[in-house]
């Protein structure tokens, strides 16, 4: 917790002598880029002691947002005094039409990814990132999946290389075993990230993005996962209940595997989430094969875990109405404008954690 204070206390001093936007920005991405100091405090929650973790990650969460706001305060300060200052220098022909001017959105993958990691970051996990070009054995060997199974065909996957060596990662479970082979457990983390394979249509892309959990530890059971799935869908979704089912499926990485189908009904051409007697598929999920366990070095008769993976584009397309994935890709403007997010006024299930 002094860390976060004396983070919070050197930034908001800096903020205050800063005066320029370049500056500024620069400051932000200290604060807030991929390996920025906010950023690294959120890795850091996964080796907290439990019983402090959730109130570590509100505290976190409170200065993140606090610094983000006076930031972007500070910005918009600067750039109306900017524009004041030019108006004042600068003789301005007020017969000349105006300039048009597009404002910038964030990208609903973008904004699910916060809203996923800040969810799971309060019951614990902390998130991990590996890289997108992957080794066979992290994307398939490790995670038990055997020399004749149909993902290892080249129609399912990106080989770099003939003999198949490398390959752009066909989910994120190598971040998975990149942490276990990396540490001891427990384990409690999630990753997020873009993944890859050969197929395209409405609703699949050769380039998609998936969320991973992971949690290992003594005396871990199906229980456990349900009640972390059931938590995350009803935040996710803003619903106090949530009808949820598991169905009995095969996953080479975990025994047993389900897929997880929840409630919903149709109104008005609309899926409400929660209601209702049709059943939706959401994710994949079950224990960790002991097989994986062995492959990353964990005793599989003292420690047990559960998995599940997650498809961000789908579940941003259940929550914002969106019917086509490929639009997520196309770089239109006008549809990043009606369906993306004002950084300034986001929903309020947005928690303003960053990866």
């Amino acid at each position: 917790m002094s860390d976060i204070i004396k983070i919070k206390e050197e930034y908001l001093n800096k903020l205050k002598e800063i005066s320029d936007l370049k500056e500024i920005n620069q400051l932000k991405s200290e604060l807030f880029g991929k390996s920025g100091k906010i950023s690294n405090e959120f890795k850091k929650i996964g080796s907290i002691n439990p019983e402090e973790r959730k109130t570590i990650s509100s505290q976190l969460n409170d200065a993140k947002n606090e610094l983000h706001n006076l930031i972007e305060k500070k910005i918009n300060d600067l750039e109306i005094n900017e524009i004041n200052l030019k108006l004042k220098n600068e003789r301005v022909d007020v017969t000349l039409p105006e300039r048009t001017f597009n404002r910038g959105k964030i990208h609903p993958v973008s904004q699910v990814i916060d809203e996923i990691s800040s969810i799971f970051s309060e019951i614990g996990f902390s998130v991990e990132e590996g890289p997108d070009v992957e080794n066979e054995y992290n994307n398939f060997t490790a995670l038990n999946t055997p020399e004749n199974h149909p993902a290892r065909d080249m129609h399912d996957t990106f080989y770099l290389d003939k003999n198949k060596k490398f390959l752009l990662r066909t989910h994120t479970s190598p971040v998975q075993v990149r942490t276990m082979l990396n540490g001891k457990p427990p384990f409690k983390i999630i990753a997020p990230g873009r993944t890859y394979r050969s197929d395209s249509d409405q609703t699949h892309a050769p380039m998609f993005h998936q969320v991973e959990g992971l949690h290992v530890d003594k005396n871990i059971n199906m229980g456990h996962l349900k009640g972390c799935l059931n938590y995350f869908i009803r935040e996710f979704f803003e619903v106090d209940k949530i009808k949820m089912r598991f169905r009995p499926s095969h996953f080479p990485f975990t025994e047993p595997s389900a897929e997880v189908d929840i409630g919903y009904e149709l109104k008005d051409g609309k899926i409400i989430i929660g209601e209702g007697n049709k059943w939706l598929e959401i994710l994949g999920c079950g224990m960790v094969h002991p097989n994986v366990l062995k492959n990353v070095k964990v005793n599989p008769s003292k420690y047990q875990g559960y998995a599940f993976g997650i498809g961000i584009d789908r579940l941003a397309m259940l929550k914002y109405g969106i019917n086509d994935l490929r639009a997520f890709f196309e770089s239109d403007y006008r549809w990043l404008s009606h369906f993306g997010f004002d950084p300034l006024d986001v929903p309020s299930s947005y928690r303003g954690l960053s990866r």
